[in-house]
């Protein structure tokens, strides 16, 4: 009876003891794993931006637009400062929109400066400028065969362009700068059989798409679609994938929707517009 005692004792010792072991184990796991996860956050946020930092120099935006402007990129933890100077005011919001665009970017401290060399804003010099880096954006037309000079608000357009329908849209484009108050097109039609061999503009524009990334093309129409007065007040949402372009947001008229979707068409790299506009 005695052994009989001391058995059942051990039993309840052991019944008593044994839950105690479990929390115990699992706080030692906890702990481990909280530690694991201190040591490889940071490690984990650092390699993310440094590749925010390498991707945005990679893009097409930072290599061909802003590759002569003094900007600085710091990424942390998804906060992207941006410090520096550029030439021209649409270079700032170039960066920043390009920057934006790229993943694991949660947020934009666009910092970046005029150096202060760039024409004022409101002079001819200015006017000439915005129209030229009008015309950069879209594809459909030829900004380096484009002359462009202005005489209060007059811009007069001249050099060649491949086509009527070219000489026609750039002419359209400059006319709805803002600030441009009459456009004089003095362009002529270039020698058709110089052009024998050459790539037709959609063959131009499916190569260009290939070579854009989205972040940048998305950059490039919402920064195109500020510069043009007919749709620089609206508050439009640009989305990119793969080099189809979604627009959202509204639109006062119909034809207002429609000229937003024909000039985001008409940016580099662009190959589909859904315009998902809601006019009010």
């Amino acid at each position: 009876m005695k052994y009989v005692l001391r058995k059942t004792e051990a039993s309840s010792q052991r019944s008593i003891y044994r839950p105690m072991r479990k929390p115990l184990y699992r706080l030692a796991l906890l702990a481990s794993v909280a530690s694991a996860f201190v040591l490889t956050s940071p490690l984990f946020a650092s390699e993310t931006d440094d590749r925010i930092e390498s991707s945005a120099r990679e893009t097409y935006v930072f290599r061909t637009y802003l590759k002569n402007d003094a900007i600085q990129l710091q990424s942390r933890d998804g906060v992207v400062t941006l410090t520096g100077t550029v030439a021209d005011p649409s270079h700032r919001s170039l960066a920043g929109n390009t920057v934006a665009g790229l993943p694991g970017v949660t947020a934009v401290d666009n910092k970046l400066m005029e150096n202060g060399q760039g024409p004022a804003a409101k002079s001819d010099a200015g006017l000439i400028a915005k129209v030229k880096t009008t015309l950069m954006f879209h594809a459909n037309v030829n900004a380096s065969a484009t002359e462009v000079t202005a005489e209060n608000g007059v811009v007069t357009l001249r050099g060649q362009a491949a086509t009527l329908a070219q000489k026609d849209l750039t002419a359209e484009f400059a006319g709805d700068v803002d600030g441009v108050t009459n456009v004089i097109n003095e362009m002529t039609l270039a020698d058709s059989s110089a052009k024998t061999g050459n790539p037709t503009m959609p063959q131009k524009m499916d190569a260009m798409a290939k070579k854009i990334d989205d972040a940048s093309i998305t950059a490039l129409v919402k920064t195109a679609l500020t510069y043009h007065r007919s749709t620089s007040s609206l508050n439009t949402t640009v989305t990119t994938k793969d080099g189809v372009v979604t627009l959202e947001g509204k639109a006062r008229t119909g034809a207002e929707k429609e000229l937003t979707g024909n000039f985001a068409s008409d940016v580099h790299g662009v190959r589909q517009v859904n315009n998902n506009i809601i006019v009010q």
